[in-house]
């Protein structure tokens, strides 16, 4: 498959992207790439429950955070085997078959024609899930509706200096904002099985960054003053330095136990309901092998 005029995502490129070749944003072609496919188990508890989920790492990115725990794929795009959309369903077929609670997309978004293609082929009867930073155009979630059934999205940045310096996004804040809403008009409320795995609804994430507290407590706030009927959230400790953190002042260590204690305290003033991931998740040994599992024959 080809796009002859690219705007999946905010960067609104404009390029024409062939089958295994681009030259926007995402550096990717149109048919999707993926590096890993296999069930997961270190998602919140109500995405990964205790069969895994079933996620789907997809090469390149285009937001290109200096952070990324994921850099080696997203940023670098050194892993991956290119898939048709057959070739795609028959691995959400396979992820299925192994028992995952859902279908979990990671890092999507410039692969949403081919992903779309996938579903049409086979629809899993197990919920979809639409993994991703946050950075989404309205028009390219509206594409997704009736095929999603959990937004699983970051909502990373409310100071837009600071997306312009982490992520090249000076737009981020109010673009996944936008995003957010967009994807909670929806899903509507969470909704869960017996055993508490969500089957609908919009799961907000927000990293805490060493030394930006103000930040993620701004994010928060901004959450609970939009959403008062409640949107679960997963408030994040696992960050570690990765990729090109180190080039960044402030950015080569991990969050302290001071910052960690004075967001939570603020997620928990604020009544916002969710997950918080204790300290000791950042570490490498939790982010995945990328070596095509699940992806070669």
């Amino acid at each position: 498959m080809k796009i002859e005029h690219c705007t999946l995502c905010p960067r609104q490129c404009g390029v024409h992207r062939e089958s295994c070749i681009g030259k926007g944003a995402c550096g990717m072609g149109a048919d999707a790439v993926v590096a890993r496919a296999a069930l997961h188990f270190w998602e919140e508890p109500c995405i990964s429950g205790t069969r895994g989920s079933g996620a789907v790492f997809f090469t390149g990115c285009p937001l290109g955070c200096i952070y990324c725990q994921n850099y080696t794929i997203s940023a670098e795009k050194n892993v991956g085997k290119r898939v048709s959309p057959e070739k795609l369903a028959g691995i959400f077929r396979n992820l299925a078959g192994q028992g995952a609670h859902n279908i979990n997309l990671v890092t999507p978004t410039h692969f949403i024609p081919s992903i779309l293609r996938a579903l049409s082929i086979w629809k899993p009867n197990i919920p979809v899930v639409y993994n991703c930073g946050g950075y989404e155009t309205l028009s390219s979630l509206k594409m997704l509706e009736g095929y999603v059934d959990i937004y699983l999205p970051d909502l990373k940045y409310a100071d837009s200096d600071l997306a312009a310096l982490l992520s090249g996004a000076p737009d981020y804040p109010e673009t996944a904002k936008a995003a957010v809403r967009e994807m909670v008009r929806q899903t509507g409320p969470a909704v869960y099985d017996k055993n508490g795995i969500l089957q609908r609804g919009t799961l907000v994430r927000h990293l805490i960054l060493p030394g930006h507290t103000r930040n993620s407590i701004a994010v928060l706030e901004w959450l609970a003053a939009n959403f008062p009927e409640g949107v679960p959230v997963s408030l994040m400790a696992q960050y570690i330095p990765c990729g090109r953190a180190s080039d960044f002042p402030g950015m080569n260590r991990r969050i302290t136990l001071r910052e960690y204690r004075k967001v939570e305290s603020r997620l928990f003033a604020l009544g916002l309901d969710g997950y918080v991931q204790d300290r000791e998740s950042s570490s490498k040994k939790y982010i995945p092998s990328f070596n095509l599992e699940g992806v070669q024959p």
